[in-house]
């Protein structure tokens, strides 16, 4: 057998035991209490950001001792790895005090205009408004931002189990959908929208009014389901402006915000922003909480290992989804969605030549919608994990669990785009 042929199958068997390493992860976590000899080493293998990261280096691991260390190296930088340092860096800007900050008194402001109960109105803001402003944002901003409200103010008191993997489930499918509504913030669209010629009133149109819909579905249905303990629980005390955040240094983080998003597909511009960004906090560390660096390197590294991964997927993936019409290639999406970053679908699916438009709807429609199912699913769900799985049993996060929770919201957003 080839070289090349041979390093094709083992890394879609690597690729599937990391897949499934991830459903595993909760065991992981749980022997790392049972058995504290060892805690540190189950403690890592339990780490959903950690997995992707050691199956990629054992794949680099056997192309070296298969082919050669050139070859390895080689492959490795042939990868584009500007999505997990976009990730990272948008990670640890939207989690600063003065983001959070301004964040806080947008949905504080449209909150209190809702005739509900504050905790309900809050968490129905959180998310509705919030994922949807990730088409602005982008989606990593997006869920950083509404992962560390919902965790501030609702995982940080004693909620049900039931109540937390609802609420991560409609977040994690909302952030996916809730980013359709221009061409530049989900990552399933940037890979295809400018081969293809998506502009954002093709975008409103086609996928941006039935997004909104279902993400506000989503939104009212878990609010509805869960107002009696929402209600019960203690709305905080409005903060009083710790340290007199001023106007000018929340404005700042904004334009530095805006001027990674803008430079988004050029690493060299945006992390130049980011070193600037980080001189800044330094300089006015008095208006600065703790950075997420470790956060945001995890959620790095886990990205960096999917697309390290995907390079050795295309050799099936890519005929699997020239083979199907585009129904099924709509279901299709959304099932694989659930095993592979759905910006690396339609990357693939960008491939294809000869693909009709609406076969290049179902793709990008398939894969937003699949985008919540599991924590690899969709690139900024790792940072929502990476937020709120403190807040759960042993500090881990059933894959089972999140599946079931996202569901029903995945059915939802799955009729809006194939009915309307």
């Amino acid at each position: 057998m080839p070289t090349s042929q041979l390093i094709q199958y083992a890394g879609a068997t690597i690729f599937a035991l990391a897949v499934l390493h991830t459903f595993s992860t909760k065991f992981f976590d749980h022997l790392s209490h049972t058995h504290p000899r060892h805690a540190g080493l189950f403690h890592l293998l339990g780490e959903v950001e950690a997995v992707f990261g050691f199956w990629a280096m054992i794949l680099i691991l056997f192309m070296a001792v298969t082919a050669d260390m050139h070859t390895a190296i080689d492959y490795l930088e042939q990868q584009n790895l500007t999505e997990p340092l976009f990730v990272f860096v948008i990670l640890v800007m939207a989690g600063t005090r003065p983001i959070l900050y301004l964040a806080k008194r947008l949905v504080d402001w449209i909150s209190a205009v809702l005739p509900l109960a504050a905790p309900v109105a809050y968490y129905l803001t959180c998310l509705s408004v919030v994922p949807l402003l990730g088409s602005f944002i982008t989606e990593p901003a997006a869920m950083t931002l509404a992962a560390l409200l919902l965790r501030d103010r609702y995982y940080s008191q004693p909620i049900s189990q039931r109540l937390k993997y609802v609420t991560l489930g409609v977040l994690l499918v909302n952030v996916s959908i809730g980013g359709v509504l221009t061409p530049y913030a989900a990552p399933p669209v940037l890979m295809v929208a400018a081969k293809w010629g998506w502009d954002l009133p093709f975008m409103l149109s086609m996928f941006g009014w039935k997004a909104a819909l279902a993400v506000g579905i989503n939104a009212i249905g878990a609010a509805l389901l869960f107002r009696r303990e929402l209600s019960a629980l203690q709305t905080p005390a409005t903060e009083n402006n710790k340290d007199g955040m001023p106007f000018l240094v929340v404005a700042i983080h904004v334009l530095f915000l805006l001027g990674v998003v803008y430079f988004n597909h050029h690493p060299v511009v945006f992390f130049g922003l980011f070193l600037f960004f980080l001189g800044f906090t330094e300089a006015y560390h008095k208006y600065q909480d703790p950075l997420m660096l470790r956060e945001g390197l995890m959620v790095a590294f886990f990205l960096a290992g999917l697309v390290i991964l995907g390079g050795e997927q295309k050799w099936w993936l890519q005929p699997l989804l020239a083979g199907m019409d585009a129904t099924v290639l709509y279901f299709g999406a959304t099932a694989l969605t659930a095993i592979t970053d759905n910006a690396a679908l339609t990357y693939l699916g960008s491939l294809v030549e000869g693909i009709s438009d609406t076969a290049k709807y179902a793709l990008v429609a398939g894969a937003v919608t699949g985008g919540g199912l599991t924590v690899i699913a969709n690139a900024p769900n790792p940072a929502g994990f990476a937020i709120l799985k403190g807040s759960f049993d042993e500090e881990s996060i059933s894959p089972l669990g999140l599946f079931a929770a996202a569901l029903t919201p995945t059915v939802v957003a799955m009729l809006c785009f194939l009915l309307l």
